[in-house]
C-alpha cells in the first residue's frame, strides 16, 4: 500500500469502519482519514488522550500499565486500541501513542521518536489486538505526521496479522 486513499479504499474493500485512539499523534490519524474524499462510510471517529487521567477514563487504559510501562508503551497502545473497541461500533482501531521528546541524563531535550502502534479488531466472535514500536526521523511534528501515515499504510498488514490469530 503507497498511499492514504488505498488505506480507506481498504478499509471500504473489506467493508470496515475505522475509529482512532491518538494521544502523540494527537488527532492527526482521525483527520488524516477525514481529508479523503468518500472516507464518512469508513470512519467513525477518535480520542485524543494526553494526559494519564484522560487515558484511564476515556478508554480504561489502567493506572498499573501506565505505572509499569510508561504511557508511551506498546501495552498502553493496546489498552487503548481494546478501549475504543470495547466502547465503540468501530470493526478496527487503531491507536497510537509515543514519546515526542524526553530528557538525557544532563536535562537536555532529546527526540527519539519512537511511536509505539496497536490495532484492535473483532473477527466473527474474536477479538484481538496486535502492536509495534517504530522509530521515525525528524522532528515532532514530522514524527507526527509520518506516524499516521504509518499507521494507516500499515492497515492490511495488521488486519492479515490479526485475521490469523482469530
Amino acid at each position: 500500500m503507497q498511499n492514504i486513499e488505498q488505506a480507506v479504499h481498504f478499509l471500504e474493500k473489506y467493508n470496515l469502519v475505522l475509529s482512532t485512539a491518538e494521544s502523540a499523534t494527537a488527532g492527526l490519524l482521525a483527520a488524516t482519514v477525514a481529508a479523503v474524499p468518500g472516507c464518512d462510510g469508513v470512519l467513525e471517529g477518535g480520542f485524543v488522550v494526553y494526559s494519564k487521567r484522560a487515558m484511564q477514563a476515556s478508554l480504561g487504559v489502567k493506572p498499573e500499565t501506565i505505572e509499569t510501562y510508561g504511557m508511551n508503551s506498546e501495552e498502553v497502545a493496546r489498552e487503548m486500541a481494546l478501549g475504543v473497541l470495547m466502547t465503540s461500533s468501530a470493526d478496527i482501531i487503531l491507536a497510537i501513542t509515543g514519546a515526542p521528546t524526553a530528557d538525557d541524563k544532563r536535562g537536555q531535550e532529546v527526540y527519539d521518536g519512537a511511536m509505539c502502534f496497536a490495532c484492535a479488531t473483532r473477527l466473527a466472535e474474536h477479538q484481538g489486538v496486535t502492536s509495534e514500536t517504530v522509530t521515525f526521523p525528524g522532528d515532532n511534528n514530522e514524527r507526527r505526521a509520518a506516524a499516521a501515515r504509518h499507521a494507516l499504510l500499515r492497515l492490511p498488514y495488521y488486519y492479515e496479522r490479526l485475521r490469523q490469530t482469530s
